[in-house]
């Protein structure tokens, strides 16, 4: 299928779902753009890619006035999921040099460097805005925390701070990774080592999928770091290929064709699979598999831009039914995948 002709029709559609939710009553908050947290950080980071891309104004017009209404409200509290919409404002100071957006990146990643709780070996523990998780790492770190740090080193040619992203990467492919299927365990506590239900959640599994080649491209790696980032990479989407519906989705639980097909993970998938084979981090017949993917989750865009069959917010699991019993509703995660999404389909216009 060819998506070039409608795909910045698409795209619009769906961000312009997500910007014109205002808060309210709170029964859309899941939808809310107006607020510092990681859903939002996913959004304001797929706009600024289109942005990049396309030279569309619009859209970074939004995501300044979005930081500048942020900038005047209370600041947030600091864990993983607050430091995701900086991986957004370090891209905007590369833009425009302004010390002032320099210095609160600086503020946050200093935070992340020396604050932020450690697991042993010195992990990012996924603390939250809810729980600290002590002792646990859990997948969405990497792309909610470890790509603005792996960023603002490169920005400000901090060694320090690129050697740390390095180092929290291999060290979540460490405990995280899965040998057996090549697929991505959720979470690993060091308390009782283990991966709590051994899930190899869908959504889990796309922020390394989407997130590591956004590593790749922030870095420049190469080498054997490089190579083991790829070959991680290479063995997590043959399984993914494998286990793909015939829709193009997949399921949240990914062994598990019982549980519901789940889109933002398959749109993050998709962007992951096609952006890596455009790359050449993949080979080219992976990318039928990620154009399949792209057309699984066009079909779940409806006619207001509203991104169906997402997941809600999913919080580490001790058994599998919590994860396929979490409720589907639209998210502003979901729009920003699928956004994301659009910034690589995009490319064949």
């Amino acid at each position: 299928m060819n998506h070039t002709p409608n795909i910045r029709e698409t795209a619009e559609r769906v961000i312009n779902r997500l910007i014109r939710t205002a808060k309210g009553d709170g029964s859309n908050d899941h939808l809310v753009i107006e607020t510092w947290e990681w859903p939002q950080g996913v959004a304001l980071y797929s706009l600024f890619k289109y942005y990049r891309h396309t030279g569309d104004s619009k859209q970074l017009d939004f995501i300044n006035h979005w930081f500048e209404q942020r900038f005047a409200e209370a600041e947030p509290p600091k864990n993983v999921n607050t430091v995701a919409p900086l991986l957004t404002l370090i891209h905007l100071y590369e833009l425009t040099g302004d010390p002032r957006t320099l210095r609160i990146c600086t503020e946050w990643a200093e935070w992340v460097m020396r604050e932020m709780p450690r697991t042993e070996e010195g992990g990012l523990q996924h603390i939250t805005s809810h729980d600290r998780n002590e002792q646990q790492l859990w997948d969405d770190t990497l792309f909610m925390t470890v790509l603005f740090l792996a960023k603002f080193g490169k920005a400000t040619r901090s060694e320090a701070y690129i050697q740390e992203a390095i180092y929290q990467f291999l060290l979540h492919i460490k405990y995280l990774y899965d040998p057996a299927t090549g697929l991505w365990f959720h979470g690993w506590t060091f308390r009782e080592r283990n991966h709590f239900a051994d899930a190899l959640w869908a959504r889990g599994n796309c922020w390394f999928t989407a997130g590591v080649v956004e590593f790749l491209e922030i870095l420049g790696l190469d080498g054997a770091l490089r190579r083991h980032l790829v070959d991680t990479l290479k063995a997590q989407v043959k399984k993914l290929a494998e286990l793909q519906d015939a829709s193009g989705l997949w399921h949240t639980l990914l062994d598990d064709p019982h549980s519901y097909l789940e889109t933002s993970a398959s749109a993050g998938f998709a962007y992951g699979i096609l952006k890596a084979v455009r790359l050449g981090y993949l080979a080219p017949e992976y990318a039928a598999v990620g154009r399949k993917a792209a057309d699984g989750v066009l079909a779940k865009i409806d006619s207001d831009g509203t991104v169906q069959g997402v997941s809600y917010g999913t919080a580490m699991g001790s058994d599998l039914d919590h994860y396929r019993r979490i409720k589907i509703c639209p998210t502003s995660y979901g729009q920003g995948l699928a956004f994301l999404l659009c910034t690589e389909l995009v490319r064949e216009q």
